[in-house]
């Protein structure tokens, strides 16, 4: 039984005077006014305009509106015109609103993380 009395609570909620530090694991959606100092692991992820998230994000769904200092993880990824992203971004679906900014890279998840290969130099003996 939950602090509410409800046994399925849809969601859980952190306010915008509560900062975490260390990471997060959530079955249930999760709805972000606060702080995070950590990864974050969750069904769906909301996160409010004066929010703040330093680390990992990882979500069947996201919609970004505050600060994200991390790398992020999702199928459906919606990054609000707040939104101020540093990071690394692997996604399945994106929109993104005008006025947002991103910093990092962009992967499909269609085409997997990007490796780096050998590199081998061949020299052109018949160059003289």
């Amino acid at each position: 039984m939950s602090a509410t009395g409800a046994k399925n609570t849809p969601f859980s909620l952190i306010g915008g005077d509560v900062t975490i530090s260390g990471n997060l694991t959530a079955s249930v959606d999760l709805h972000i006014d606060g702080t995070v100092e950590g990864d974050i692991s969750c069904a769906a992820l909301v996160q409010g305009p004066d929010s703040r998230i330093t680390g990992h994000v990882a979500a069947q769904s996201a919609r970004l509106a505050g600060l994200v200092d991390g790398s992020i993880t999702a199928e459906e990824l919606v990054v609000e015109s707040s939104a101020r992203i540093t990071g690394d971004v692997i996604y399945d679906n994106i929109s993104i609103a005008p006025g947002s900014r991103i910093e990092g890279c962009f992967t499909h998840k269609q085409n997997g993380p990007v490796t780096v290969g050998e590199l081998k130099l061949i020299a052109n003996d018949s160059a003289g």
